[in-house]
């Protein structure tokens, strides 16, 4: 015989899970199922080993009660099971993406250095010139004068 407090606890603990995952359990517990697992959590001391009462007047069912039980244990372990693939599979696909953008950063970061230094020549060979057109000029009008 089961102790009372533990009958009220799977009671508590099978209404709580009913309760947030009847979406889950939709397809997966038949109506008269989901009415048996009602029924007892009404009055779970009327499933294990307990004399008929009024409410009841066959034998006690608490195989049936194990059986929904142990079929929503097992929906919700397959469930985590395929969340934990999905979750795996996701993390692995950050893991790449992430990769692939620190590829591209340190790929943006060496074009900046190379375009930096690109400019800096430029603005150097720029400078020459005009430092060259400048002499020439000087050049050009004192032979001006010269002639």
């Amino acid at each position: 015989q089961m102790p009372r407090s533990h009958m009220l606890g799977v009671a508590a603990t099978l209404q709580h899970e009913m309760t947030k995952h009847a979406s889950l359990l939709e397809g997966v517990l038949t109506r008269s199922e989901r009415k048996f697992a009602a029924s007892f959590i009404q009055a779970p001391t009327d499933y294990f080993d307990a004399a008929p009462t009024f409410k009841q007047s066959y034998a006690p069912q608490s195989g049936e009660i194990f059986g929904i039980l142990r079929q929503m244990k097992e929906t919700f372990e397959s469930n985590l099971s395929a969340s934990q693939k999905e979750e795996m599979a996701n993390q692995k696909a950050y893991e790449d993406l992430k990769a692939a953008k620190e590829e591209e950063i340190a790929a943006g970061q060496a074009q900046i250095q190379t375009k930096t230094g690109e400019l800096a020549d430029t603005d150097e060979n720029n400078a020459q010139s005009k430092v060259d057109r400048e002499d020439t000029k000087a050049s050009l009008s004192a032979d001006e004068q010269f002639l």
